[in-house]
């Protein structure tokens, strides 16, 4: 491999590595992670629980109308309430279960306000194009180092991958900032049964 080539591959490889990263990032629900404050259900079904409200039942060993029990409620204040982890991507938003081997995931969409609905998809448009216009440098530069015809303007074509290469910068960033704007804004008005606690960035976002 001579040394113009082997600096053209040392060009695509970036740009190759950014467009896989740019589809993970698409395609994943890690984009803000967190946690909730859930509250407890009763253990009256798995009393040996560790996550739900531990009761006492009095009751005489004759009575037979259990209707007049009384339930105690031993947790008080934060000991009533569990932390679930959640993740939020552009499309799903997935919470793990209280016994934790499971997630139960809906669509992002359903949980942002119906007025915000807009944002999000010039956020999903934003990405795509970003992704767009990664996958076509990375199809010129790849056209670069495999044909050495002097049939095309090379030059014109490094000038076209640097121009793609910027907008496809601005664009990914302001996928982010108007993703970010939305996920504070749901944090704020979303249903009351999605609300984190706690919240920061995901992988999939940096």
């Amino acid at each position: 491999m001579d040394r113009a080539r082997r600096r053209w591959v040392l060009g695509l490889l970036p740009t190759c590595l950014a467009l896989a990263f740019s589809l993970t990032a698409l395609g994943s629900s890690h984009w803000c992670v967190g946690t909730r404050r859930v509250l407890k259900p009763l253990c009256q079904e798995q009393p040996g629980e560790p996550h739900c409200i531990h009761i006492s039942q009095d009751s005489d060993s004759g009575r037979r109308d259990n209707s007049q029990a009384v339930q105690y409620i031993w947790e008080m204040g934060d000991d009533r309430f569990t932390k679930r982890k959640f993740h939020v991507g552009l499309w799903h938003s997935c919470e793990e279960s209280l016994s934790g081997t499971e997630e139960k995931c809906r669509s992002f969409q359903s949980i942002i306000p119906a007025e915000e609905q807009g944002l999000l998809w010039l956020s999903i448009g934003a990405k795509v194009l970003d992704v767009l216009l990664l996958l076509t440098s990375a199809i010129l530069l790849g056209s670069r180092v495999s044909d050495h015809s002097s049939g095309l303007d090379w030059l014109k074509v490094d000038a076209s991958v640097a121009i793609l290469m910027v907008l496809a910068g601005l664009l990914g960033m302001v996928a982010h900032m108007m993703y970010t704007t939305i996920f504070q804004i749901t944090v704020n008005l979303g249903p009351e049964d999605w609300r984190p606690q706690t919240w920061d960035h995901g992988w999939s976002y940096w």
